[in-house]
């Protein structure tokens, strides 16, 4: 098995993203804070990257693992250890630079439109400890107050967009999530800066698995 995989099945993404003891598949690796990505990513860059993009690629070499226990946080802006995460919290650090809480806008949302969100994990009222950090009530969020964009158009996919992927993994659809980048592969396949259970990495998963959600916030 990939060293990926036990990273990933614990707790959290039994109520995050997936269940424990399933096994997710590989991602080709393109990983670097600084430079362009060796071997996939064409070597021109000519123009800044996008505010949030500069922020996800920033996590690489700080964020280096994952951590999927559930874990009691500070309202609002909690966050876990900044050297560890899942793939949501890639997201919500990112936003958060640009002065964008989603812990606390997904809150205020799931008050206001409750049953507009997912009711798989059997909870009765919102939980500022994990809401914001599950993909399926981020997808919620950014349909109901971001753009929906294709998920087949290979040009729609633009700097800064928000991607997410189901992974069939044993049977089960697996959430993922991640950040689209202004690198991109020598295919001009845009990267994507994630955590798919190594630490922030940005790489060619674009295409890897099927994607469910393709959002503009």
């Amino acid at each position: 098995m990939k060293p990926i995989i036990a990273m990933i099945m614990s707790g959290f993404w039994l109520t995050a993203c997936q269940s424990p003891d399933t096994k997710t598949p590989s991602a080709p690796i393109s990983k670097t804070a600084d430079s362009q990505q060796t071997g996939t990513a064409s070597s021109v860059k000519h123009t800044p990257s996008p505010p949030l993009v500069t922020a996800a690629r920033k996590q690489i070499g700080v964020t280096t693992s994952y951590d999927p226990t559930y874990r009691n946080l500070a309202f609002p802006m909690g966050d876990v250890n900044q050297h560890t995460g899942v793939c949501t919290d890639v997201v919500i650090r990112a936003y958060r630079t640009q002065g964008k809480d989603l812990q606390a806008l997904v809150n205020q949302d799931m008050k206001k439109a409750w049953q507009a969100y997912p009711s798989i994990w059997g909870l009765t009222k919102p939980d500022t400890n994990i809401d914001h950090r599950r993909v399926p009530n981020l997808e919620v969020f950014f349909r109901r107050h971001g753009q929906v964009l294709s998920t087949t158009d290979e040009h729609s996919f633009k700097a800064g967009d928000i991607v997410t992927w189901r992974l069939t993994v044993k049977g089960q659809k697996l959430p993922h999530i991640g950040i689209v980048s202004d690198r991109s592969t020598h295919e001009s396949t845009p990267l994507i800066i994630h955590n798919i259970g190594r630490g922030t990495e940005e790489s060619d998963i674009l295409h890897a698995y099927p994607i469910s959600g393709h959002y503009r916030y």
